[in-house]
């Protein structure tokens, strides 16, 4: 998909970061939106429907924590990436946050580069993927779902079944912070888990197999996958 074919939706009470994260977003060459309020994002959300919505947390209206509440339950924008804008420090905005379904968040105040670095991240999960054959390709990392398989350098690596289940899992969305309780409900399902440390082993080994890079841990929430 090309830079002119991605909409992203920023929504912002401060003109001055409507003006100048939509001047380099736009520089960029992303199709940028803008919004006010809560309320008028959501309007443009629908109407729209972004690939990529930058919500700030606090707006006059409804802020963006309604606004994401209201977006998440537009069943067309079920795959539409949320992040919010959050001052540094707050821990509380974060948290709500995740819980009113966004993917992830930026601290302000961000420099320029930063942002449109972190933006290109969010938005690498809607690469082409051969879906048909379930092979996801993501830099030099090969997953194919249907064999088990994980190829990294041209190498072949064997992984065990629930690491091999949390790899795809946090690969099928890049950038996107899954949570603790969500990881364990659709890796381990039903299963028991003996030790609330699971999740931390099975990512230790992944790390010391696919890189220490290529996973975040996100301190009270959970992990993502990063390339």
């Amino acid at each position: 998909m090309k830079k002119k074919d991605i909409t992203i939706l920023l929504v912002d009470d401060e003109p001055d970061i409507l003006e100048i994260v939509g001047y380099n977003l736009t520089a960029e060459g992303y199709n940028v939106i803008t919004a006010e309020d809560g309320a008028q994002g959501v309007k443009l959300a629908k109407k729209k429907k972004p690939h990529l919505i930058i919500l700030d947390v606090m707006m006059p209206e409804m802020d963006g924590i309604e606004a994401c509440e209201q977006i998440r339950k537009i069943p067309e924008l079920s795959e539409t990436i949320i992040t919010f804008l959050t001052a540094r420090g707050e821990d509380y905005s974060q948290m709500a946050g995740f819980d009113a379904g966004a993917d992830d968040y930026i601290t302000k105040p961000i420099k320029p580069k930063v942002l449109v670095s972190k933006v290109k991240a969010l938005l690498r999960r809607f690469k082409e993927e051969e879906l048909s054959s379930n092979i996801v390709k993501i830099g030099d990392l090969v997953i194919n779902r249907d064999e088990y398989k994980i190829i990294k350098n041209d190498v072949e690596l064997i992984l065990p079944r629930k690491e091999f289940e949390l790899l795809s899992l946090l690969a099928s969305k890049p950038g996107k912070v899954f949570k603790r309780e969500d990881i364990l409900d659709k890796v381990w399902g039903n299963e028991v888990v003996v030790g609330g440390r699971t999740i931390d082993v099975h990512i230790r080994k992944l790390r010391e197999k696919i890189g220490d890079e290529s996973f975040k841990t996100v301190k009270g929430v959970g992990y993502k996958f990063v390339f």
